[in-house]
């Protein structure tokens, strides 16, 4: 018996991405930076901008739809008809992760790891003897 699908076609569940997106604008009001500006202190609250990660999708799809997780996995080959989409929906989600660590919106440390990007440095070791005029073994 394969498992009922919740979303029937690969639009259904683009829409419920968009909606995702959406729901992040209003989860930003609840992550407010508060600033005090001006001669006079003038408290001034900006909202964060908060990011798109695939878990966090994934918890608004089963709060509102029920598990979207099998979809990305496609472990049966149920999902095949979704592959573009959820292709597309991981991509966007990295780039969005990736810009927002390039301009300083996120933290570039933690999307480097997020998105298995890192700095690979080649580093040779050369030792060297500590008395460079001694052979070694000879004692005397």
């Amino acid at each position: 018996m394969h498992p009922t699908r919740i979303f029937k076609k690969p639009e259904e569940l683009s829409n419920a991405f968009e909606q995702y997106k959406a729901n992040l604008l209003e989860q930003s009001k609840e992550w407010v930076k508060v600033q005090y500006v001006g001669k006079d202190g003038e408290r001034v609250e900006e909202p964060q901008k908060v990011p798109m990660t695939m878990e966090g999708f994934y918890i608004y799809c089963r709060k509102h739809y029920g598990d979207v997780k099998e979809y990305f996995l496609n472990r049966t080959g149920l999902y095949d008809d979704f592959t573009t989409i959820c292709s597309h929906i991981k991509d966007e989600v990295r780039n969005n992760q990736i810009t927002g660590g390039l301009l300083g919106f996120f933290n570039p440390s933690i999307t480097q790891r997020l998105n298995n990007l890192v700095d690979k440095v080649e580093s040779t070791i050369i030792e060297q003897p500590l008395f460079p005029d001694e052979v070694a073994g000879d004692n005397s």
